[in-house]
């Protein structure tokens, strides 16, 4: 009798079979349909190819499509295919590497000609020929000098490199499918054809140096994302097309927001009048809500000298994101890549007692950091940004009561620019951090407990934390269901320790306070950025850099229309007269064009009865209408700063 191996299921049911039996056979013998959907499998929690034999007792889940993980193995075994079709195609390439990404997977190719789009379609259609004909994708191990001699033999340096790089404690894994191979750790999928016509594409083309250090050889690297289904693919494309239309860069220059100049410096951003405006309101509602909330404001410098930062441990491990020092009268300075520093000096300037705390000093102040040619974008990735910082100091009793009123006034000033979802993220202690232990875990249970008091669902990051205190991100959900990190609470054990914070609590003894950093928008460069995207361009009605347009017909209608404006501008309202002597169709589409919440149309007939036509960015035709009764709808809307976009 053959000797039987007991796998028992996700269920908890168990069942006995042959020793020696794939996670492929398994799934057969549930049912053709679970062997057709499956993906790979677990064993014992760790995912393995469908055809591993199984030769000892153990925990088996057949993966299937329907399961998170289970996308990543479709597409690292797409991006295998896409090398197989560039060698194939253009068997000169060298590959480099080729990882799963959100979204999707890249691989590099070391080529002297450059691919082009026309490239894409032809690799495209080689990658549907190698799927069809169904070429099985088969597991090697070796020893990593065996497989650096293979990929020297197959003229494949990159391979060859990583391979003596990742087998130096062991041996390493290569998947072969008919002529191709790859250095991969798996697990794949079993063969060519399991990757179904339609539900795969190539997306673009960029550069990338190897292994991401611009001192090696520039690489071209090739994106694409594949999906279990036609339907999921042709719903990502439609979301790609709505980024591309939603991208701040291209709005930011259609609408005439912001530029970056290489003259200038990439990274550095130029707010025109009309981004400038809107960058007004968001810091006029900031400062009041902080004013509200208890705040007091403070103003630093740009720069400080290198003992500061040498104090606060910037110099040791920040500096590479520094720029470089000034020397002035034998002294050298920074341009300051945070606030924090300058805020601690504010409080060491004089003594503090247990009566003045918390203090809660808030500004806007802006930051140089130097960020790499190759990663900066737009308004999302800079080298000069304006943080909405913050800085605590606390009683130790009053910790979680400051926390809690943080959680809450970060998601009120989220809300009140149309954003509902959150998730929150707590990073844990790391292996290496400064502070007591005890410390550790009340600060981690207070941004647990504010959490929960804010009814946001989180998560834990363990370990993740950094070494001078845990902390909690928080993550909100744009108009395209995009996540994105804004706001961050970080407990800090190693500020106050290095500058000797103290205060002087109520038994008359100096005692060691707790530090808060709080940033709710993140920067306001890239919070811009992101409210461009969320609302496409079309702000609501308080934001709206112009939010009225006085159209006269013709030119004896001129004067009415500068008459309202007057009367509009009195009461804070942003208004122009488009004066000009074209036709009313093209000035209507042309505000509409720059996304102005309303336009007032005015000829013969307003004038004689006292009202403004009135329409919509979205084209909507409002009629007539008095203009007192205009101005209080728009007024009420401003207050209540509906977000309404029409």
């Amino acid at each position: 009798m053959a000797e039987e191996i007991k796998i028992t299921f996700p269920d908890g049911s168990t069942k006995a079979f042959p020793k020696g039996i794939s996670g492929e056979e398994v799934a057969k013998s549930i049912s053709e349909r679970l062997l057709n959907d499956a993906v790979a499998v677990k064993i014992d929690g760790e995912p393995k190819d469908l055809y591993i034999p199984i030769d000892k007792d153990c925990e088996l889940k057949i993966m299937t499509s329907r399961e998170d993980e289970s996308i990543d193995i479709y597409r690292h075994t797409t991006a295998h295919l896409l090398a197989n079709a560039v060698k194939e195609l253009f068997p000169e390439s060298k590959i480099a590497i080729g990882p799963t990404i959100e979204d999707g997977f890249y691989y590099d190719f070391d080529r002297e000609t450059p691919f082009t789009p026309s490239d894409l379609e032809k690799i495209e259609e080689k990658m549907v020929e190698i799927s069809k004909r169904a070429l099985p994708i088969r597991r090697e191990e070796m020893t990593w000098q065996e497989a650096k001699e293979l990929f020297e033999k197959e003229n494949e340096p990159y391979k060859a490199e990583l391979a003596y790089e990742k087998g130096q404690n062991g041996k390493v894994s290569i998947y072969r499918q008919g002529e191709f191979t790859d250095f991969c750790r798996g697990p794949h999928l079993t063969n060519t054809s399991k990757i179904k016509e339609g539900t795969f594409k190539l997306l673009s083309i960029a550069g990338a140096y190897w292994k991401g250090d611009e001192k090696n050889k520039m690489l071209q690297r090739i994106y694409g994302t594949s999906f279990f289904s036609k339907k999921e693919l042709q719903e990502y494309l439609k979301k790609i097309e709505e980024a591309k239309e939603r991208d701040h860069r291209k709005l930011g220059k259609e609408l005439d927001l912001f530029s970056v100049s290489e003259e200038v410096g990439g990274g550095l951003i130029l707010w025109h009048p009309k981004g400038a405006m809107v960058r007004k309101l968001i810091e006029d509602f900031w400062r009041d809500e902080h004013l509200k909330s208890g705040y007091e404001f403070v103003y630093t410098p740009h720069v400080g000298k290198s003992a500061l930062w040498e104090t606060s441990g910037h110099l040791d491990f920040y500096k590479e994101n520094m720029y470089p020092s000034m020397e002035m009268e034998h002294q050298t300075f920074y341009t300051k890549p945070m606030n924090c520093p300058f805020h601690v000096m504010i409080y060491k300037s004089r003594h503090r007692s247990y009566r003045e705390l918390p203090l809660r000093w808030a500004e806007l102040g802006t930051v140089y950091r130097y960020e790499k040619s190759g990663v900066l974008h737009g308004l999302m990735r800079v080298r000069g940004f304006t943080q909405d910082d913050a800085h605590l100091f606390v009683p130790p009793d009053k910790m979680e009561e400051e926390v809690i009123g943080v959680i809450n006034f970060t998601l009120k000033m989220l809300k009140a620019f149309g954003f509902e979802e959150f998730t929150a993220y707590i990073a844990t202690k790391p292996e290496k951090a400064v502070g007591e232990t005890q410390r550790w875990e009340d600060a981690t249970k207070a941004l647990q407990r504010a959490a929960q008091n804010a009814r946001i669902s989180y998560e834990f990051d363990e370990g993740g934390g950094a070494f001078y205190g845990p902390k909690i991100d928080i993550k909100i959900k744009d108009a395209l269901r995009r996540d994105w990190q804004l706001s961050t609470v970080q407990f800090d054990f190693n500020l106050p320790e290095k500058f000797q914070l103290e205060f002087i609590a109520s038994d008359n003894r100096p005692h060691r306070p707790y530090m808060i950093h709080r940033a709710l928008l993140g920067s306001l460069e890239r919070f811009f950025g992101i409210l461009i995207e969320n609302f496409k361009g079309a702000f609501p009605l308080w934001l709206s850099p112009e939010q009225i347009r006085i159209m006269p017909i013709a030119d004896r209608h001129v004067s009415y229309a500068e008459k309202l404006s007057t009367q509009f501008k009195s009461r804070n309202l942003r208004v122009s007269v488009d004066s000009r002597t074209e036709k009313i169709n093209l000035k209507i589409r042309e505000a509409q064009l720059e996304k102005i919440p309303y336009m007032l149309i005015v000829g013969d007939k307003e004038i004689e009865s006292e009202t403004v036509s009135v329409r919509t960015r979205s084209g909507g035709d409002r009629g007539g209408k008095k203009i007192s009764e205009f101005l209080e709808d728009v007024e009420r809307r401003i207050h209540e700063k509906d977000l309404n976009l029409e």
